[in-house]
């Protein structure tokens, strides 16, 4: 079955309140023009996977109030500094934080992806993360020739949507993604994965055996829309630089819920600043 291929604003439509979103971090590719799309569009309760970790994306979601739950190793903008809208909601408890570290998150996603309830990790016994995460359990590894061998076991991470940007898609869904295998764990995870694309390229990437090593197969995607600087203000990898100007004037204005309603108001909901980036 074909990937169906939509528009930005009918991609975000079909995201529900309250999905699972799993979200890529800024170095990797980052569908910016959809999540602006889910903010025009009111979206609420959704619980933000990082994949392992989150920035600009769940920041302005969160400005938004479009995000109950936060699941992610960190919520970081990098060399911009804090998260103005994520740290502001933690302090004042709007949202539900659950800590995570790298590997807990692709393992768990790993489970998912080879469809086991549960996956055993090493690393967090002793942990103040372990601590507060009442849905890790702690166990005895059953092959250990000790008796006392204890290990954490986590559930597997099912999101209910994967969104992620791509250089190039094509008319079959198959999706190009490079080195960025974060991406590839995501949709094989995730019940349903949306993409944006730079271009959708005629022919087929499967067919192209210097590009079907790093693609995803159109088995995996269920929508794809064709976004050109899909991933503005962030750049991506080989194609686009960040727009540094852009997000430095961005976490000056987010430092406050008025700046951050400003900034929405001019680049989120003003549809021809939107087009015009």
């Amino acid at each position: 079955m074909l990937a169906r291929e939509l528009t930005i604003e009918e991609l975000a439509s079909e995201i529900p309140d309250g999905s699972k979103l799993a979200l890529p971090p800024d170095y990797a590719y980052c569908a910016l023009s959809a999540v602006r799309a889910l903010i025009r569009q009111q979206k609420r309760e959704l619980h933000l996977v990082g994949v392992p970790s989150l920035g600009f994306q769940a920041d302005m979601l969160i400005g938004a109030g479009c995000v109950a739950t936060v699941e992610t190793a960190a919520v970081t903008l990098s060399e911009y500094g804090l998260a103005p809208r994520f740290t502001a909601a933690v302090k004042s408890g709007s949202i539900t934080m659950m800590d995570a570290t790298c590997p807990a998150i692709h393992a768990a996603l790993q489970a998912s992806e080879k469809g086991i309830p549960f996956i055993p990790l090493r690393g967090l016994i002793g942990s103040d993360i372990l601590k507060n995460r009442k849905d890790w359990k702690v166990g005895n590894n059953p092959f250990a020739d000790e008796k006392d061998d204890p290990i954490v076991f986590l559930p597997a991470l099912k999101p209910d949507v994967a969104l992620i940007h791509a250089p190039i898609g094509d008319k079959f869904g198959n999706v190009w993604v490079g080195v960025r295998r974060e991406q590839m764990l995501m949709a094989h995870a995730a019940k349903t994965t949306y993409v944006t694309v730079e271009e959708i390229v005629e022919g087929n990437i499967m067919e192209d055996l210097q590009l079907k090593a790093a693609a995803i197969p159109g088995i995996y995607i269920n929508v794809i829309a064709e976004a050109k600087n899909g991933a503005w203000p962030i750049g991506i990898p080989g194609g686009y630089d960040s727009d540094h100007q852009h997000l430095k004037g961005y976490v000056e204005l987010a430092q406050t819920a008025e700046g951050f309603d400003q900034y929405k108001n001019e680049h989120i909901y003003n549809s021809k600043a939107e087009a015009a980036e």
